[in-house]
């Protein structure tokens, strides 16, 4: 009995180490494992800001290189205009798409260093250049154009500001980007967003903080932040953002410049990435960002087109109804202080209120409802 109790002690002590060992192992794994995978995001990170770094010397390269043969292009004159004045001379051949698209991409170049708004210049956009020619019966010949990171360009990545969507290039174009460039116009650079693209900084591991255009110590806002600082500090006429509770609004305000969001579905999302699957309820939407009203209206004008309507049958077919946009006919029009869910910041509620009273002494109706729940 004694010998037994002896060998069952032993018995015990010898599981005891091998589930010491074990888990010592097992242990030892994951820590190997978390620091192969740490090595390897970073290794990752490393690799976008080389591309980024070289996209941005090719383009200065091609920039010097353009000014070195047409020493006389008035710059200055277009990053003044405004985007209906500089398509128009675009129309008129007053202007080259070459004049504009370098003035563009130099000024670009000169933002970014001082705002960190792009994460990769598209060197494709230098091929489409020399053929725009044949887009000439396009609303938005010539114009260089941004597009936010999370929105596809053939064999660029769209990040979302996450590591581990990084070498994941894109297999084709956006619906969007289709129907920009057949309208003539050259996407050329994708801009910063923030980190799961849920925020209203714009700031992530990947490519770092995009600052304010008006004040540097400040955010651009987010999640198109790099759109609103790109466009803000004079590097881009037009920008397409994405908003689902205020990613084109809030960094169009904190960068003093427009961006219209509007009704999900009316443009098309084909193209855009989501940062989680399953959106049912409430549905991001793609818009236009630009210094002025004008400038969206015109962009809305070309994008809602029946090359969109054909390449995605999901969207309404629903033209933009000029006749409609120039009237001065009086309007009804339904508002809400509240979706009784969650309620507005003071300063918010009063700001419906102006704008209530504002459109009433212009004549229109206001109604307000209470949405469904």
């Amino acid at each position: 009995m004694e010998e037994f109790l002896q060998t069952v002690s032993v018995d015990k002590r010898t599981a005891s180490l091998v589930t010491t060992a074990a888990c010592g192992l097992g242990a030892l794994l994951v820590l190997v494992r978390s620091v192969s995978s740490r090595r390897a995001a970073k290794e990752k990170i490393q690799r976008a800001r080389t591309r980024r770094t070289e996209s941005l010397h090719r383009a200065e390269q091609a920039v010097l290189r353009y000014r070195q043969s047409h020493p006389s292009t008035d710059s200055a004159l277009i990053l003044s205009l405004s985007l209906s004045e500089l398509t128009k001379r675009l129309q008129e051949d007053s202007l080259s798409p070459e004049e504009v698209f370098y003035s563009y991409m130099e000024k670009t170049l000169n933002v970014h260093k001082k705002l960190n708004c792009c994460t990769e210049i598209l060197l494709e956009s230098l091929d489409q250049l020399k053929t725009i020619g044949s887009k000439k019966k396009g609303l938005l010949y010539g114009v260089p154009i941004s597009i936010k990171d999370n929105i596809a360009y053939k064999d660029h990545d769209c990040t979302c500001g996450v590591v581990i969507n990084l070498e994941q290039p894109a297999q084709g174009d956006s619906v969007i980007v289709k129907v920009l460039k057949k309208q003539g116009a050259i996407p050329f650079v994708k801009t910063n967003l923030p980190q799961a693209l849920l925020s209203y900084d714009c700031s992530n591991p990947i490519y770092g903080q995009t600052l304010n255009p008006r004040n540097p110590q400040k955010t651009s806002g987010g999640s198109s932040g790099g759109e609103g600082a790109l466009i803000g500090g004079g590097g881009s006429i037009l920008g397409i953002g994405s908003d689902i509770g205020g990613s084109i609004r809030i960094p169009a305000s904190f960068c003093g410049i427009c961006g219209f969001k509007p009704t999900a579905g009316r443009l098309s999302s084909q193209g855009l990435l989501p940062i989680y699957r399953g959106q049912k309820s409430v549905l991001s939407a793609t818009g236009p960002m630009a210094k002025d009203v004008d400038s969206l209206v015109l962009c809305m004008q070309a994008l809602l087109c029946d090359h969109m309507f054909s390449l995605d049958p999901t969207v309404p077919p629903v033209p933009f109804n000029v006749q409609l946009y120039e009237s001065s006919k009086p309007l009804r029009i339904g508002y809400l202080e509240s979706d009784g869910y969650s309620q507005p910041t003071p300063s918010m509620a009063r700001g419906i209120r102006e704008v209530k009273a504002l459109l009433e002494q212009a004549g229109h109706t206001l109604v307000p409802y209470q949405p469904l729940r």
